[in-house]
């Protein structure tokens, strides 16, 4: 699955233009190296997201297939630290 769609299936993110927005601006980060919205993520990658001065660290634990009802979207990641 994409990055940016990924980010907002799992409601990290609102829209995905948003997602695509942090991408873009190089605010995806896996294992070192910045993400482009189109990126492909799957089980088991470490996304580092930056939202202004404030760093979310994930965990992708679970990729769908589709849309996902907003009580499971937080069961397809674990944070790992926020702040």
């Amino acid at each position: 699955m994409r990055v940016d769609k990924f980010l907002k299936v799992s409601r990290i993110v609102k829209r995905r233009t948003v997602a695509q927005k942090l991408a873009d601006n190089q605010r995806v980060i896996r294992n070192g190296v910045y993400l482009k919205p189109g990126t492909q993520v799957k089980v088991g990658d470490a996304l580092e997201i930056h939202f202004g001065e404030k760093v979310m660290k994930i965990e992708i634990i679970e990729i769908p297939n589709g849309n996902v009802p907003a009580n499971k979207a937080s069961t397809l990641y674990r944070v790992i630290t926020q702040g």
